[in-house]
């Protein structure tokens, strides 16, 4: 079975990817979503995870945001380290969210817009702060802020990524997601199919 495993922070990253992900990921290929409870018990678990896993036609995609660390090439550099200590660095990809998952949701106002129900959003996507929201310190507070608190953490996300536009590039994370989730389908398309015995 050519299945693309994520293994996720957290139960948003989890609601965002169940909505998103029917609308760009290839048919053929079983997307399985693993959320942990927050990045400390991903980073503890993951290796293990991954080396237990007994699909060898599987790929491994790890989700984290960056938060508060000052570089994220040295949170990614850890991760990828796991990757290689459960024996699937070939077949792993890393992703960090700068800084957080809503980045993403800040770089794509028209899909909080509408995944929100709300009015008028969209039309401040060109405001400095928004067109390049991976420089953000707290995305969260910002979008809870910008949404009056109608964003809410796992139903915001589900009902945002449903919209999110695959082809948006105002973060470069989120575009960094989406070629990364392509790479790894194009991998596992091309794998043989599996044959009956």
């Amino acid at each position: 079975m050519k299945e693309l495993v994520f293994l996720l922070e957290e139960a948003s990253a989890k609601a965002m990817l169940e909505s998103l992900l029917p609308r760009i990921l290839n048919p053929e290929i079983k997307p399985r979503l693993i959320p942990f409870e927050g990045k400390q018990d991903l980073e503890k678990q993951m290796s293990k995870r991954m080396r237990g896993y007994v699909n060898p036609q599987a790929r491994f995609i790890i989700l984290r945001d960056q938060d508060s660390a000052p570089d994220c090439t040295q949170v990614k550099a850890r991760l990828v380290e796991r990757c290689h200590q459960a024996g699937q660095a070939a077949k792993s990809l890393v992703c960090i969210a700068c800084k957080e998952l809503e980045t993403f949701y800040l770089a794509d106002l028209n899909a909080v817009e509408q995944g929100l129900a709300l009015k008028k959003l969209a039309t401040q996507q060109g405001s400095a702060k928004f067109r390049d929201p991976d420089r953000l310190g707290s995305p969260s507070k910002e979008l809870s802020a910008l949404t009056k608190g109608a964003y809410q953490k796992v139903s915001g996300s589900r009902a945002i990524g449903g919209h999110l536009d695959p082809a948006n590039t105002r973060s470069s994370s989120f575009k960094n997601l989406v070629a990364g989730i392509r790479r790894m389908e194009s991998e596992l398309l091309a794998l043989p199919g599996h044959q009956p015995a």
